[in-house]
């Protein structure tokens, strides 16, 4: 129960402090109340400015100006009435239709919102009541055409929303799906139109498709945690880590503690770092690195799914580069088996080569072109496999020193060295010095490739710089040590500083 004035002074009484904020407090009783006051002056400024944003497009500040309005007098049905347009310009149905129902509850023979509230019900699926508001319109207005348009069209959607619910019930999704499309033709705020249409699409594996209809749903949901969630599960099970991430992040926006959204949060954040380790890693050739990421993205997500084919095909790759070929095909494999892709049949291919499995190789590189008649990786490998199994039967220089393909120039020179110094001919006799001599020349022609940019990526094509049958010999076409191949008739006195 309210004071009175005079008790509520007496409060203060004998405390000026206290007496002083008594009265401050009623003068800002007093200033609440006066400002309660509708002003008339105020209104038509705020209809004005809410005319002229309209005007020039901007309907968020013409809505500001239209609340400001109403408030000042909730009772003005054109107020509403024009408030309620401005919500149907930015997609806010909802709030639209609550406009014009209380438009129509102050004057209900207002035909223009009738007619309005008609079409944002046809609009977003609501057929009956659609009709009860065109079949009132006519009353009044027999002979509008627009209503008699869109009333003719209402009857027949039903029917087909019908025969759609029958092809779904009959497993029939493919030819459910252009029924309902047509049903979003005539009815593009349907939310139950667009969440059907999402889920045959994921019926037909057209996630994509699914994930655009499941946008529009939110949408017009007014952004629901729900929405973001299953937006986010939906990219998530596509493979797409980053764009989950940031879906969920937009359910947190609105519940920071959401049952759902958070622990999938949790679980989401560490495997999309895991991948962008790992397609970084690659990218900069840091095999290891991308192994270890790879691995942890399939400790992460133990179920079959888009993110594990993610992890295989970055494994698939990275071993490869790590030359440990056999886990690489057994990843490649498994990325595979849950998408056939031609960047994947090419690391694969890749990791064949390293095996010397030519045959297969080309088998893996042509299955890339079948899936990409263009891709310029699986052209370029396949006459690469061609040039290797062919340089299969001559010398191969990383072989002959003992080092991997990704081996660096010093590891090449020191690899150079140790191989030199046991196969030197001065350190053999009699047969043993003919062996020692084939070795040795093997060994220098080795250092002489892989230690010259140009002369090593010829031979990393399938070329051998130093075959006289490939027309790349060097020293006027004569074989660099053509003069050992029969025998040295001096001994030898390398250093190798």
């Amino acid at each position: 129960m309210a004071l009175p004035l005079s008790d509520l002074l007496m409060l203060g009484h004998g405390d000026k402090k206290l007496a002083a904020c008594v009265l401050i407090l009623l003068l800002e009783l007093f200033m609440e109340g006066a400002e309660a006051v509708p002003n008339q002056a105020d209104i038509d400024n705020h209809l004005e400015l809410g005319k002229e944003f309209l005007a020039r497009g901007q309907l968020s500040d013409a809505l500001t100006h239209y609340h400001a309005a109403v408030e000042g007098d909730p009772t003005n049905y054109l107020t509403l009435f024009k408030r309620g347009t401005v919500y149907l310009a930015l997609g806010k149905t909802r709030f639209a239709i609550q406009d014009f129902s209380r438009v129509l509850e102050l004057k209900p023979d207002f035909t223009a919102a009738r007619t309005q509230r008609g079409v944002v019900y046809m609009k977003s699926g609501e057929y009956e009541l659609a009709l009860t508001d065109f079949e009132e319109v006519l009353q009044d207005e027999p002979n509008n055409p627009m209503i008699h348009e869109h009333y003719g069209r209402i009857q027949p959607a039903i029917e087909q929303w019908q025969l759609v619910q029958q092809l779904i019930g009959h497993e029939d999704y493919q030819n459910a799906i252009p029924m309902v499309t047509q049903l979003l033709e005539i009815s593009p705020w349907s939310v139950g139109f667009r969440q059907a249409r999402s889920d045959l699409y994921v019926e037909v594996n057209d996630p994509l498709s699914a994930i655009a209809d499941m946008r529009q749903v939110n949408r017009l949901s007014q952004d629901s945690t729900e929405g973001h969630y299953n937006i986010a599960k939906m990219l998530y099970r596509i493979g797409h880590a980053t764009n989950a991430l940031k879906e969920i992040r937009e359910c947190l926006k609105f519940d920071p503690e959401h049952k759902l959204c958070f622990p999938f949060y949790k679980k989401l954040r560490k495997v999309e770092k895991q991948l962008v380790n790992a397609e970084q890693a690659r990218e900069e050739k840091q095999f290891q690195d991308c192994i270890t990421a790879g691995e942890a993205v399939l400790k992460h997500e133990p179920e079959e799914s888009m993110i594990r084919y993610e992890g295989h095909k970055a494994l698939c790759a990275c071993y490869t580069g790590n030359e440990e070929y056999g886990k690489a095909l057994t990843h490649c494999k498994d990325a595979l088996d849950i998408m056939k892709d031609a960047q994947v049949y090419c690391d694969r291919a890749e990791a064949l080569l390293g095996t010397e499995m030519y045959d297969d190789a080309i088998h893996a590189y042509q299955a890339a072109l079948d899936l990409d008649e263009n891709n310029s990786r699986a052209k370029e490998g396949i006459l690469r496999a061609k040039n290797l199994q062919k340089q299969s039967e001559r010398r191969d220089y990383y072989k002959i020193l003992g080092v991997k393909r990704t081996a660096n120039k010093q590891e090449i020179v020191k690899a150079y060295r140790k191989a030199a110094q046991k196969w030197h001919p001065d350190n053999f006799r009699d047969e043993e010095k003919k062996v020692a001599e084939k070795k040795f020349i093997d060994i220098a022609a080795a250092k002489e490739v892989l230690t010259d940019p140009e002369k090593r990526q010829q031979f990393d094509n399938g070329e051998d710089p130093l075959d006289p049958e490939s027309g790349r010999q060097h020293f006027r076409g004569e074989h660099p040590f053509a003069h050992f191949q029969h025998g040295s008739p001096f001994q030898f006195k390398f250093h190798f500083n």
